[in-house]
């Protein structure tokens, strides 16, 4: 079914030629023109805005659009863009020297730091991406274990390893890829992909796999395939279950790490995972990653044990200012209140606009995260994920964007509300969002 988009109300915003022309330059040396998969539009069409400048809640393009922000560079920008404090940070620590390969005094206070917000991790890691961290705490939970299964569930994503790329969420689903080229087949082999929300089905993978299994990996609260919701008593069942088989049970918090709250989502959910993965947020905007957790087997990792994953940029100080310096603002001015009371009034908003115009829409949120599902019914897994109206997305995110809110370009992605926007930001959005799904009438 085709949608028209009527974008011609004064609001629009002018032409991006700056931005095409850009594009057209990018595609010639890059591959699609990206460095990322998702930022080429493939999903929702037309030519990205190249964004120039960002503050606050707010981001401005080559041609001078200005936007309202609920990308938030997918997660890290917690306290909104170029946040003073943390620019000050940056600054300084670079003022001090970029990088060094050598120990700093800064890698000891975010390590601290990460420790004392979330009591599971008792001792942690710090690398350089979200992959990084997920892929190094498989190897040693296989090396504690002593056995090679991981589990993972279907439209989870934890990053581009080799072995993670199997019925993965976020960019893989977005491409409309089930796996990717060049993944070995053995390497997939040891990946078990079950249904998200579903303790029997984890049941009876360890009961067909006994002593075999070494890991199960999930997001607490997926948030690749948008945002879901765990069941009621799903993560506590999984940590029950990996206990009791001898498994190491791995929380990917890279997305909900001091997201939901200053320890995550197992503060949120009175969960404590043994072993925990971290990014975006903990960076404050700049590359990082981090592993951490039960004393026992971090302890088995290299210099200390012979586990062995290094890096010449583990630790940068300059990520390390920006990201202790946001955990520093996060814990003083505790923003996750007046963010979620946001956030919920948005996707009250998006529900209410949806029913006067007729359009069916799921919006689903969790603290301050939210995606609106572009279907009837509750989300809870993979499936009913997929079964979006991927058009109407494609349709809804480009009126968005053409007046002035920027979401992310993805059906299966989530959005972020930050300590930075305001009761306007939700105003304009809710506005835009009226006009937009005013304009989506099926066309016969």
């Amino acid at each position: 079914m085709n949608y028209r988009n009527d974008s011609s109300e004064a609001g629009r915003l002018q032409a991006n030629a700056e931005s095409t022309a850009l594009m057209d330059r990018a595609r010639q040396v890059m591959p699609g023109g990206v460095n990322s998969p998702v930022r080429a539009f493939k999903a929702v069409g037309g030519s990205p805005p190249f964004l120039r400048s960002g503050h606050g809640s707010q981001v401005v393009d080559m041609d001078g659009n200005r936007y309202v922000d609920y990308l938030g560079s997918w997660g890290p920008l917690i306290l909104g863009h170029a946040r003073p404090e943390v620019v000050q940070a940056v600054t300084e620590a670079a003022q001090r020297g970029t990088s060094y390969g050598a120990p700093t005094e800064g890698e000891v206070l975010l390590a601290e730091k990460i420790c004392d917000l979330f009591p599971s991790i008792e001792k942690v890691r710090l690398v350089n991406s979200g992959t990084e961290a997920t892929m190094t705490a498989l190897r040693l939970a296989r090396a504690y274990t002593g056995r090679s299964l991981v589990v993972k569930f279907d439209g989870c994503y934890h990053g581009h390893s080799d072995g993670l790329l199997v019925q993965a969420g976020s960019g893989v689903l977005t491409l409309g890829l089930a796996d990717s080229p060049g993944v070995p087949e053995g390497f997939a082999r040891e990946t078990l992909t079950l249904p998200f929300n579903d303790l029997d089905r984890l049941e009876d993978a360890f009961g067909a796999y006994p002593g075999q299994i070494a890991a199960v990996i999930l997001e607490p609260v997926p948030a690749n395939m948008g945002v879901l919701l765990p069941h009621e008593g799903f993560l506590q069942g999984v940590l029950e279950l990996g206990e009791a088989h001898g498994a190491v049970v791995i929380f990917d918090e890279v997305i909900t790490g001091f997201r939901l709250a200053p320890g995550g989502a197992q503060e949120r959910f009175s969960v404590a995972a043994p072993l925990t993965c971290l990014g975006k947020v903990v960076g404050g905007g700049l590359p990082i990653g981090a592993y951490g957790g039960r004393k026992e087997i971090m302890e088995l990792m290299a210099p200390q044990g012979s586990v062995y994953q290094a890096g010449t940029l583990s630790g940068n100080p300059i990520a390390v200012a920006a990201g202790l310096k946001t955990l520093e603002i996060l814990e003083r001015d505790r923003p996750y209140g007046a963010m979620e009371e946001r956030a919920s009034e948005l996707c009250r908003g998006l529900t209410e606009a949806a029913a006067r115009h007729s359009i069916p829409l799921q919006v689903q949120r969790c603290g301050s995260m939210f995606t609106p599902f572009h279907r009837e019914g509750p989300v809870t897994g993979f499936a009913g994920a997929k079964a979006c109206d991927l058009e109407r997305f494609a349709a809804f995110f480009r009126g968005m964007l053409d007046r002035g809110i920027y979401t992310a370009p993805s059906q299966f992605e989530a959005n972020f509300v930050s300590a930075a926007h305001s009761d306007a930001d939700v105003r304009k959005t809710l506005q835009a969002a009226d006009e937009t799904l005013d304009s989506l009438a099926p066309v016969p």
